[in-house]
């Protein structure tokens, strides 16, 4: 899942990309009215983080904007609490409004709520779940299980099966992995994707007899399911 966060306090917006990052999701961020439209409307998120009160132009104006082109959801941040700014931010095609100071874990339960009615909704569009043999992996709940029994993974290894079980049988450089799930350019020297291979691997594979995630040697990493 991929969020933009648009918030203006440089201590705030890292704070919330080191968090959201933690959870499991790949986060871009941006620090004016103007830079986050332009972000919003030119590639595709899961859901906007968006502060009323930015700089240029404010939360409400981008969200007018935006809401001609695109149905993102979008989750206000704001300073003012009064009904009549909830409101008015409401109507303007928020889809909820969280008021500051706000516990981070709040934040985190409401993005997944309007993640899990979004992905409800999307009926035949994108797939809120996956499937793979014995292994199903549910994309808003952010859960794995295989063979019925639940997969204890860190978000990282979450977002790693899951990019693998979107592209099962297709071989998976590391670059490619280290871009999507870590969003880093590909280091030679580093070991973080095949560290995490070898996690994933002992919680996926280690407990069943067939194994699902295969190494293509030289070129990458599979998930498929394979003839004995």
């Amino acid at each position: 899942m991929k969020l933009l966060v648009i918030e203006d306090e440089l201590k705030l917006s890292e704070y919330l990309r080191k968090g959201l990052s933690e959870e499991g999701y790949v986060v871009d961020v941006a620090h004016t009215g103007i830079d986050g439209l332009h972000m919003a409307t030119e590639a595709d998120y899961d859901l906007l983080v968006l502060d009323g009160m930015l700089p240029g132009i404010d939360g409400l104006a981008v969200l007018a904007a935006l809401r001609q082109s695109k149905q993102t959801p979008v989750l206000m941040l704001t300073a003012r609490g009064q009904v009549e700014d909830r409101v008015r931010g409401l109507q303007g095609g928020a889809d909820d409004y969280l008021v500051k100071p706000f516990a981070f874990s709040e934040l985190v339960a409401r993005i997944q709520v309007l993640l899990r009615r979004v992905g409800g909704a999307r009926g035949n569009g994108e797939p809120t779940s996956l499937k793979m043999a014995d292994l199903e992996v549910d994309l808003i709940r952010r859960k794995a299980t295989r063979a019925g029994q639940r997969l204890e993974l860190t978000a990282k290894e979450f977002n790693l099966l899951s990019l693998l079980l979107r592209r099962q049988g297709e071989v998976l450089s590391r670059t490619e992995l280290a871009e999507q799930v870590w969003d880093m350019n590909f280091d030679s020297e580093t070991n973080v994707v095949e560290v995490a291979v070898r996690r994933l691997r002992s919680k996926l594979d280690q407990p069943f007899e067939r194994p699902l995630l295969h190494t293509v040697r030289g070129m990458g990493y599979v998930l498929e399911v394979r003839q004995s």
